[in-house]
């Protein structure tokens, strides 16, 4: 019978101690963990005792076994309760709680070590004849109260911040609870064996627990901060489950209401309601005006391992700056256009026609005078017909160049255009080799994937930092765009690097995306020179 019990308490003491070393070792260094890491000590202690207990041949080592167990009880029920007070953040008005919660752990180890004088904890205490006082049913009721009180704390804060209790929730709850329900069968002597079952039933509790700490990532040091820092964001970040329930919202996503939502099918409803174009559930980017403010909606999928979807990642970002950016752009592209068409208009053709004026004038005057040549009329005639012909060619060619992209005459020229359109962000170009007419057939490529490359990293990268280097060499053209930005683990080749790829491929050249998370993201084509154009 001893082994039967000894090994599950082995093995509940492994467990609890193996949540130890992983929490000394991954958790974070704050009142959170502590709290927990008194709640496990209490437990470990409490396990000890149990298998102290069992080897006990005297009444001394008896008592002494009783009381390390009792130090174990004592504080564990006050601290799981301070756990659960930091666990949903309580903050400052949980303070006095605090305060009081280790005052009943040392009364009660106090009343313990002076039971031999008052006889009101322990009434009668001899091996194999062990009967409860008044003060042990007393201190259970207050333990007990502190244990369903830190489950009732977590249970309200779970249903009004989440709508519902999560998976993580559930295990720390269960962990308190089996061992609880344990407990109560073992004082109420419905269940009545030598040694208490509860502490053994912290094996179970260790498992509940170990998966808490590996699955949800309680305590652990990395999925705290990223939650932190996800929290905090200035992009929206919402998680939706395989029921299209909402899982996760950060802070961003929270305040944008007239979009968000706890079901899927409604956030769907209204961010179409918000969008010049149909949103559909399988959309992988949108955008929606909320106000003066436009939004870029985008949407991930999480998918397990034999392929199923485990939930899905929609992540909004602020674009209003981006399109007053691209207004901005096509202003000022627009007013140059104005400036050149009335420069050339200054210089060429209003030249022409104060030519002309001139002329009409002088003929006005030989035709008034009483000598008149008709040879020198028919000459001032001639020379007034050849400028109204070519002041009409003239704006015809001022006309017709409005229509067409003046900054498309060179490569250096057009991705210039586009550099200085980007604001707030250090941008270099590095010229190699020099450009001439063999690369002309492929401004309008170059010029679109190095906007859209851009514009990329403007809305992605946060870089602080882009530089572009175009190298002319003899049999190709190749561009590589580098930023500084935060990278990804992943890259996925949505409709920007979908139509970078195509365009390239077009002209028989190659594209490359590269990045490491925290070290930015890189773009390389290569376009090979035409064999016409390399002759």
């Amino acid at each position: 019978m001893e082994t039967l019990t000894v090994l599950p308490l082995i093995g509940g003491l492994c467990g609890m101690g193996g949540t130890l070393v992983w929490i000394l070792r991954k958790g974070n260094n704050n009142r959170l963990t502590r709290s927990f890491i008194c709640c496990q000590v209490s437990i470990v202690l409490w396990i000890i005792a149990q298998l102290l207990i069992l080897f006990s041949v005297t009444d001394r080592q008896l008592w002494i076994s009783y009381i390390i167990g009792n130090v174990g009880i004592s504080f564990f029920a006050p601290m799981w309760l301070m756990f659960s007070l930091d666990y949903i953040n309580a903050g400052k008005e949980a303070d006095w709680c605090r305060l009081i919660l280790p005052l009943i752990s040392v009364t009660s180890i106090l009343l313990i070590l002076t039971n031999p004088l008052h006889h009101t904890y322990y009434a009668e205490f001899a091996m194999n004849r062990l009967s409860y006082g008044p003060l042990f049913y007393s201190f259970q009721v207050i333990y007990y109260i502190c244990v369903i009180s830190g489950i009732t704390l977590i249970c309200i804060h779970q249903t009004r911040e989440l709508s519902r209790i999560t998976g993580q929730a559930i295990l720390l709850i269960l962990s308190i609870a089996v061992p609880l329900a344990i407990n109560t069968l073992t004082v109420t002597k419905i269940i009545d064996i030598r040694i208490e079952l509860t502490p053994l039933f912290f094996a179970f509790s260790s498992i509940m627990i170990l998966i808490a700490l590996s699955r949800y990532g309680l305590l652990n040091v990395n999925r705290i901060a990223i939650n932190d820092t996800i929290d905090n964001i200035d992009s929206g970040v919402l998680i939706f489950d395989a029921g299209n329930k909402l899982s996760y919202s950060n802070k961003f996503a929270g305040s944008l209401t007239d979009i968000c939502d706890n079901s899927f099918d409604r956030f769907i409803e209204k961010a179409d309601s918000h969008s010049d174009t149909p949103v559909k559930p399988d959309f992988l980017t949108a955008e929606v005006k909320i106000g003066d403010k436009y939004f870029d909606l985008r949407q991930n999928y999480c998918i397990t391992r034999n392929g199923s979807r485990m939930a899905r990642v929609i992540t909004i970002t602020d674009v209003t700056e981006y399109r007053e950016l691209m207004a901005a752009e096509n202003r000022l592209s627009i007013e140059q256009e104005r400036n050149r068409i009335a420069q050339e208009i200054h210089d060429s053709a209003g030249h022409t026609f104060t030519m002309i004026s001139s002329l009409a004038k002088v003929l006005k005057m030989n035709i008034s005078s009483p000598e008149t040549d008709k040879a020198e009329i028919e000459e001032y005639l001639t020379e007034i017909d050849g400028l109204s012909r070519s002041g009409v060619t003239q704006l015809r060619c001022s006309i017709n160049n409005l229509r067409e992209d003046s900054f498309m005459s060179s490569i250096t020229g057009a991705v210039d255009t586009v550099v200085r359109a980007i604001r707030n962000i250090d941008t270099d170009v590095c010229i190699q080799g020099t450009e001439d007419s063999r690369y002309a057939f492929c401004i309008r490529e170059v010029y679109d994937n190095v906007r859209e490359t851009l514009t990329n990293a403007v809305r992605y990268s946060s870089a602080s930092r882009i530089d572009i280097i175009i190298k002319f060499l003899e049999d190709r053209l190749e561009v590589y765009i580098l930023d500084n930005g935060k990278g990804c683990t992943g890259i996925n080749e949505n409709n920007g690097l979908r139509g970078i790829r195509q365009r390239t491929e077009g002209l028989g050249g190659t594209v490359k995306f590269s990045s490491v998370e925290g070290s930015g993201f890189s773009t390389t084509f290569r376009i090979p020179l035409r064999k016409d154009e390399n002759k």
